[in-house]
């Protein structure tokens, strides 16, 4: 038993950055920079070109059995035979350069570069403008009949109640937006360096600063009360990987296990039931990862209170069968190894094996499928090393 959580790559590189996935249909579609569309019917082991080949495919949205797809310079287009044959959809559709499509309900939005939101209520077949004209649409969420849009040539987050009749500005004017992403009241907005979060639709908003401010926040993605962050490089040759936060934007983990190191830039998020996957651009070549969200959910952050020194507490309970959770404080930044070996030294699980902000954590171990008896967990960083001891009885 050997348990290191870490993200493995699924397949080979599809070509280019890996600017959006979606799932449809136990499917997942993947919309890259210069090949167009790849479709995975296996959870992403192995992948397959579904046209659009040469194009870039800045954003993918489902409806039903009918999948758009947003290309720079080339509109919208439309497949409902998971793509096997695209149709391009630009029939009033006056800019090309199409940054994101969304579905709302039966009708479909595109953001489109300098030119506002256009919208459908056809699958496509006719668009008209639908706001925030001369505003650059870089991205979109959607909860229920609210409409949130990210602009990046004069910023500022958007909401429209009326498919796009009305907007309202909600706020951080003058910052680019790169990625949004909604749960019930609240919002959460990547930019430069930065994740705001806003608790009340984005009456008032939070800045987090997560990392340097070249390094963009483009994508985010939620899972219950999980938020997850992908970050690129402006240049998007390499990237700062994926952070989480499990408590509303406030504080953040980086989950970087198992990316080469610098980090992959990440431009797409996409969860799908119990694994996360992550689209990256890595050199010239882009690619998919996934992880288990069960491994990379297995350390909580309990408290954000700084404590005055390392410690590491006894586990609870002890003796145990077959869980026990162990907890530990960090005063600082720290690069955390807790391992878990039996009596003779054997190392039976990695339970952490990351860069953790200060604090207060708490994981859980699991015994299944090792014997009774005496067991050892180790908590070492670079300033800090102390050793425990446990009792499983089955």
């Amino acid at each position: 038993m050997n348990t290191i959580a870490q993200w493995m790559p699924t397949s080979a590189p599809l070509g280019g950055t890996v600017n959006t996935l979606v799932y449809s249909e136990s499917n997942i579609f993947a919309g890259t920079q210069y090949n167009g569309v790849f479709l995975s019917t296996n959870h992403g082991t192995n992948w397959t070109v579904k046209g659009l080949m040469g194009m870039e495919i800045t954003s993918l949205a489902v409806s039903g059995s009918n999948i758009f797809a947003g290309a720079n310079n080339s509109g919208v287009f439309l497949t409902t035979n998971n793509g096997s044959n695209w149709t391009a959809v630009n029939n009033g559709l006056s800019g090309q350069i199409v940054k994101a499509v969304a579905v709302v309900g039966m009708n479909v939005l595109a953001g489109t570069y300098n030119g506002g939101v256009f919208l459908s209520t056809n699958n496509g077949a006719n668009w008209s403008s639908a706001g925030l004209t001369e505003r650059g649409i870089w991205t979109f969420a959607v909860s229920g009949t609210s409409i949130y849009a990210g602009t990046y040539n004069t910023g500022g987050v958007y909401l429209s109640t009326d498919n796009g009749a009305n907007w309202s500005l909600k706020g951080l004017n003058n910052i680019p937006i790169w990625s949004l992403a909604v749960s019930s009241s609240n919002i959460y907005a990547g930019t430069d360096g930065s994740v705001y979060s806003s608790i009340d639709n984005g009456t008032n908003w939070t800045e987090n600063v997560l990392t340097s401010a070249t390094f963009r926040i483009r994508s985010i993605v939620i899972s219950g009360d999980r938020i997850f962050a992908g970050f690129s490089d402006q240049d998007a040759f390499h990237g700062d990987g994926v952070y989480l936060s499990t408590n509303n934007g406030v504080n953040w983990m980086n989950k970087n296990q198992g990316f080469n190191y610098p980090p992959p830039s990440i431009h797409s998020l996409l969860i799908v039931n119990s694994i996360i996957y992550a689209g990256a651009f890595s050199n010239t070549s882009g690619s998919v990862w996934k992880r288990e969200l069960s491994e990379i959910l297995q350390i909580q952050m309990i408290s954000t209170e700084i404590p005055s020194a390392f410690s590491l507490s006894q586990n609870y309970p002890n003796p145990f069968n077959p869980r026990t959770v162990i907890s530990f404080q960090l005063p600082a930044v720290s690069d955390v190894m807790l391992k878990v070996y039996d009596v003779t030294g054997k190392e039976v699980a990695t339970l952490v094996n990351e860069r953790l902000q200060a604090g207060t954590y708490e994981t859980t171990f699991d015994g299944s499928g090792l014997n009774s008896g005496v067991y050892f967990y180790r908590l070492s960083t670079l300033d800090f090393t102390e050793t425990k001891r446990m009792i499983m009885i089955k």
